[in-house]
């Protein structure tokens, strides 16, 4: 199903762009006080014995100087957990199929990175490690940087897959050019409903000409992004407010979705919304450049604006209509894991350690070597800048990834970020609304064949609905007639059933 795999989308079509979570770069100064520390049980200050070599997949290009980045980081792994590792990046186009005939095939494979969308299925084939006991006995430096929200990544009770330190929640808001922001004296602190962000449209709209209102990506709806509910995974079947005492309802029934729908159809009809929104292949960047667009709807967090506005070349500002909140799928759709086809799950399990505990190691993997692919920025504690002569496209090592490797409050920050860009961060997650179903995921098994058939009458009518391409009063009853004839009922009484039991485990412990 379309929703059922967005981060995999995303994972294997942009994987270098806007899956950038925090891509900007940078250290927290709190976790910054014990960068290079070493926290694994089995740290050794020199290397004694045979040295093991760890294969770590990961899906990227393969950056020019990939080779002395993992040499640089060799020289502290072997004197650290007496290991060398071998990288393996893999493509996003062909991520999945490669890693499944590897874990197939029992191809060496020691430890990879592993996306949310994916997680529940890799467990249920028995593709993972599980990793409690090994994470006791050296994952200090984990627990202590992925804290309490390592428990939205248990199934069945059992740990299989790390979370990357990172943006662990999101708030949803719209993205807004900041010169027509100002062209218009938008007061974008006034901005706080739909209702509010529809007088700026029409601002816009009646100023400029053009519809401002644009998708956040092609192939995404407008309500993609404004989620006041927990999708529990996919969507079919959902929790409304992130609570609503547990209970699972069809969102397409809901009142809530029929006025916005109401709201969008309004929207396309007044002229504020792009008429082939269902249809464009074109970024919001590029449509921004090219002055046929003004604002999009986005999951945010802190930096988001500065880093969009990168991607757009041009200013941006961002505004919140909904509070930030954490769910299953904004905490565990990146994560690390320990594959079964692996002799060295202690070793691998030490390396994931220095991945959320060393600075040295976080930044070779996010930056490269100092002096070569970047310099201190004078005056400025844990800012970088490329070299003299050198920017992002002539590096020899640009794999801007830092949401992916382990702890990115340890990164440094990009000159021209905020410097406090994790400090934000971390409190940002600290401060975010949890979903009470936070640590669930739906495995579809017990009901494939419907499964199947609700997921192709989804992708029938959501779009064209969610952008407000058509008369919601004729077609909504429609889409729900057919959900319901596909089985979604059947889906969500199933859902209902497996939520029920973990809701009773987790209040057991």
């Amino acid at each position: 199903m379309k929703k059922a795999l967005a981060v995999s989308s995303a994972l294997l079509l942009g994987i270098s762009l806007t899956l950038t979570a925090c891509g900007s770069g940078g250290n927290n100064s709190s976790n910054g006080e014990t960068g290079s520390k070493n926290t694994g049980s089995n740290a050794s200050s020199a290397p004694s014995g045979k040295i093991d070599e760890l294969t770590i997949a990961f899906p990227s290009a393969s950056p020019k100087d990939l080779q002395l980045v993992e040499d640089a980081i060799n020289k502290i792994t072997e004197q650290k957990i007496q290991a060398r590792v071998h990288f393996m990046p893999i493509s996003g186009g062909e991520w999945v199929q490669q890693t499944n005939l590897m874990l197939t095939s029992n191809e060496k494979l020691d430890l990879m990175f592993v996306s949310g969308a994916l997680y529940n299925s890799m467990v249920t084939k028995e593709q993972l490690v599980p990793l409690d006991e090994l994470l006791d006995k050296d994952g200090e430096g984990i627990k202590s940087a992925v804290g309490d929200y390592l428990n939205a990544a248990k199934v069945n009770n059992k740990i299989y897959a790390i979370p990357t330190v990172r943006d662990m929640a999101s708030d949803y808001g719209i993205t807004m050019r900041k010169d027509l922001v100002d062209k218009y004296n938008i007061d974008t602190g006034a901005v706080k409903t739909l209702d509010d962000l529809g007088n700026v449209l029409k601002t816009i709209k009646d100023g400029e000409g053009f519809a401002p209102l644009i998708p956040s990506s092609p192939g995404q709806t407008y309500l993609d992004n404004y989620l006041f509910y927990d999708r529990l995974g996919d969507g079919i079947g959902v929790l409304p407010g992130y609570d609503n005492g547990l209970k699972v309802v069809n969102l397409y029934e809901t009142q809530e979705y029929k006025e916005l729908l109401t709201r969008l159809r309004d929207w396309y009809q007044q002229g504020y919304i792009m008429k082939d929104s269902a249809t464009t292949k074109t970024t919001p960047w590029e449509l921004i450049k090219s002055n046929k667009g003004f604002a999009y709807f986005a999951g945010m967090k802190p930096g988001f604006a500065e880093q969009e506005s990168q991607a757009a070349g041009t200013p941006l500002v961002g505004v919140e209509l909904l509070p930030a909140v954490a769910m299953t799928s904004t905490v565990t759709g990146a994560m690390w894991g320990v594959p079964v086809n692996t002799k060295l799950e202690d070793k691998a399990v030490q390396f994931l350690n220095l991945m959320y505990s060393d600075k040295d190691i976080v930044n070779l993997l996010d930056w490269g070597i100092e002096g070569t692919h970047y310099v201190k920025s004078q005056g400025e504690e844990n800012v970088i800048e490329y070299p003299s002569g050198v920017d992002a496209t002539t590096t020899g090592y640009n794999m801007p990834l830092g949401w992916m490797f382990g702890n990115q409050f340890l990164s440094y920050v990009m000159k021209g970020n905020d410097p406090t860009v994790w400090a934000k961060t971390e409190e940002f997650n600290k401060a975010a609304k949890r979903s009470k179903a936070l640590g669930f995921g739906f495995d579809p098994t017990p009901v494939k064949t419907e499964y199947a058939a609700v997921s192709n009458v989804i992708t029938q009518y959501e779009m064209p609905l969610e952008t407000g391409s058509v008369d919601p009063e004729k077609v909504l009853p429609e889409f729900i007639s057919k959900l319901k004839a596909a089985g979604i009922d059947k889906i969500i009484a199933e859902k209902q059933k497996q939520l029920d039991a973990w809701a009773q485990t987790n209040s057991a412990q």
